[in-house]
């Protein structure tokens, strides 16, 4: 399951069923015909090319391709069977454009603006303790104080959230109670952009940031080794004034809109934390499956604003 967010309001996804690898030989033993799993037998499935994808420099035309039967996440290789495989870890997914002088700000500013959009990024998804639960306080560090409310409403959906004001929208956290990250990798991938701004934005430089961050899970509970994933595409537009006509902060970052799609996490809980669903969830409870149209979490061609903004199912985890 998941969730769109337009700034403060969205739609979701769950986790479809998933299939175990493998394919139907026959070996013939004591005159029985015995069905035995070969994979090696089984000339439709494409195991995928495994090697390190370039860095991506601008909108895919297609989502990755999709095995017919995707190997299932273990402990030991909680990417298996995902096209984030070949995905960055971690921060080095977050690659920035060279800087250039763009509208009111130097070369010098705009690659200083773009580390901090980075910062950002990284403190907001990839930081461990966040991940566990915690407070982002240096991605809310780097917020402008002076932006009318928006860091006041992050601090207080970080206090008492609700569906309208939920810090996932912007916060990958998951509840330490329920969930724990399967080793230490998030998988990103994505990319970074500035303007000038036009319209109703000129005089101010735009900050565009498009990433997918992927977090392998596995139960707390002790013993316990059944991994999921959950999928997080977030789109971020930083607003950069020039301090000189603006009531700016210098060398703080503006938040100007922020949307996400979640995919693989519970439509109807609001306690500030990302919920995935596990197969044995659906296996124990079948009425846990939700009915909704399908999306691929993993597909980055489309807008966000172009996804469904209904709770429904994803077609891969």
């Amino acid at each position: 399951m998941g969730w769109d967010y337009d700034g403060h309001d969205g739609g979701a996804q769950s986790p479809a069923a998933r299939i175990a690898s493998g394919a139907v030989g026959i070996v013939v033993a004591a005159g029985l015909a015995i069905l035995v799993l070969r994979p090696e037998l089984m000339p439709w499935r494409d195991a995928g090319d495994t090697s390190p994808l370039g860095a991506e420099t601008e909108r895919p035309s297609a989502a990755p391709s999709q095995e017919a039967f995707p190997d299932l996440p273990t402990l030991r290789e909680p990417f298996k069977g995902s096209p984030a495989l070949r995905w960055a870890d971690g921060a080095a997914g977050i690659e920035l454009p060279a800087a250039k002088a763009t509208g009111w700000m130097s070369k010098a500013q705009v690659a200083d603006a773009l580390k901090k959009s980075k910062e950002f990024l990284v403190a907001a998804n990839l930081d461990p303790a966040v991940i566990k639960g915690g407070k982002p306080a240096a991605a809310l560090a780097l917020v402008d104080p002076k932006q009318p409310d928006v860091l006041a409403d992050l601090e207080k959906s970080l206090t008492a959230p609700t569906e309208e004001n939920d810090p996932t929208s912007l916060f990958s956290r998951f509840d330490p109670k329920d969930v724990r990250q399967a080793g230490t990798v998030v998988k990103t991938r994505g990319r970074m952009t500035v303007e000038a701004g036009r319209g109703e934005d000129a005089g101010a430089v735009l900050i565009r940031a498009d990433y997918t961050f992927v977090y392998p899970l596995v139960k707390s509970a002790p013993g316990s080794d059944e991994v999921t994933r959950t999928i997080v595409r977030r789109t971020v537009v930083f607003g950069l004034s020039d301090p000189e006509e603006f009531e700016v902060t210098k060398g703080r970052l503006a938040i100007w809109e922020w949307n996400a799609n979640v995919g693989n996490s519970a439509c109807d809980r609001n306690d500030g934390f990302l919920h995935p669903q596990f197969d044995s969830d659906l296996a124990a409870d079948p009425d846990a499956e939700p009915a909704g149209p399908e999306e691929d979490p993993y597909d980055r061609s489309k807008d966000l604003d172009q996804l469904s903004q209904e709770c429904g199912t994803v077609s891969r985890t």
